[in-house]
This record gives structure tokens, sequence and C-alpha cells, in this order.
């Protein structure tokens, strides 16, 4: 079954301030984080192939990188929305053109965030070695710092409780998903409501497939996420 990976790299950028999205900004080493992302997908002998998902104004861009890479296994590009959870659909339905297009039924898709440059190799390949046994695969890593769930008031919050730290993890990308398990679940979540209550794919995932199990792979703190303009540093 092949392994089709979807970078989301469909937001603005905003928090990280300047004039284009942080997926163009570069990295340390002179890289951008887009190219520093896909790279490593590129370079996966798990992963198949590639979908990108971008604001329609910066995909010639990307473009041009994938054809100065020569990345043989980009094969698309999906128009991303103005939420996540619009771009992950645009891109699941790009996923069921794909299959119909091969003569194919299902597929395994890692929906991961482009602000993750960072993640590894390894991290891809237990991912994919999951989804060998599970349909839903999510990387976490242990909470280290205590998490207090609040009770909001007219003077400000208040401490409610204090969740064990044991209990707790911190979700990172990629998840994971054989295909006909996330379609079916973002297809039911539209057809309730016009935007979704779940703030990642796993979540909807939980919410509208509730029979299907997301199993836990260890991902790692390097893999962490690109939000303000310090985290480029």
């Amino acid at each position: 079954m092949k392994n089709i990976a979807v970078i989301l790299a469909g937001g603005s950028g905003s928090r990280v301030g300047g004039d284009i999205p942080k997926q163009f900004l570069p990295l340390a080493d002179g890289r951008t984080v887009f190219e520093t992302c896909v790279q490593t997908f590129e370079d996966c002998p798990a992963i198949d192939h590639i979908l990108v998902v971008m604001l329609s104004h910066y995909i010639p861009m990307a473009q041009q990188l994938c054809t100065d890479h020569a990345w043989s296994k980009v094969c698309g590009f999906v128009h991303g929305g103005s939420e996540r959870w619009q771009s992950s659909w645009n891109a699941l339905t790009r996923v069921k053109e794909l299959l119909t297009a091969w003569n194919e039924t299902d597929c395994n898709v890692l929906l991961h965030d482009c602000a993750r440059p960072f993640v590894s190799t390894d991290i891809l390949l237990r991912v994919c070695q999951a989804l060998r046994q599970h349909a839903a695969v999510s990387v976490t890593v242990p909470v280290t710092d205590t998490i207090y769930t609040v009770i909001p008031g007219s003077q400000g919050e208040c401490l409610h409780s204090i969740p064990p730290r044991s209990t707790l993890r911190a979700a990172q990308t990629p998840q994971a998903f054989r295909f006909s398990i996330v379609y079916d679940a973002y297809g039911k979540a539209l057809a309730q409501q016009t935007t979704l209550p779940a703030t990642d794919d796993c979540g909807v995932v939980l919410i509208y497939r509730p029979d299907v199990s997301i199993h836990l792979v260890q991902g790692a703190p390097e893999n962490r996420k690109l939000t303000y303009a310090a985290d480029m540093k």
C-alpha cells in the first residue's frame, strides 16, 4: 500500500512577521523551511509520493524550488484553505482523485505541518511501520510542564485541576491514517457542520470515527513547530 505524504504549507505565517509566509524563510543553514521539510520526505524510503498544500499565489514559488531540487516524489500541488481543516480536506479530495486515476482503492496518508521542518527520517519510518498494523497513527512526546485546566471568570481565570503528566502527551505531526478512514471521518464531519470542532486531523477521526483506535508513536523535541520569529533561530 502506498504512503502519500501531504505537506500542509498553506498558512500565511502572520505570527512570524515579514512579507512572505514562514515556509519560505531561511533557517540557519540557508535553506528555507519548505526545502528542509520536503527534503526529509523526499529522502525517506518509505514515502512514495508527496502532495504540497499551499496558498494559490505561492504555488509557483514552491514549484520552482521543487524543480531546482529535482524532487521526484512531489506529484502535485493543492490549494490551501483559510482554515487548517479545509487544507486537509482539499488534500484528501486530491488523494481520492489520484487513487481513481491509479485504479487503486486505498493508501496511507501522512499529514504533516510544514512548520515542523525538523521531522526526522526515523520518525517517518516509525509512523510507516505502525501503519502496517494500525489504521490511525499520531506522533507525540511526553509533557514535561505541569498543565492547568482553568475556569474562566469575569475577574480572570482560576485554577480548576492539575491532570497527572503521566496521562498527557503533546501532539506532533505527521498524523497518519488509512485514507479510507480519514476521508470517511472528514466526510461525516462536513455533512453535519460547516466548521469543525477539532484542531487537528486526529481530532476529526477521534470524534467522527470513534471505532478507530489511534496508535501513538514516539516523536522528538527537535520536531518542534515554528510559530514565532524567535523559533526561526
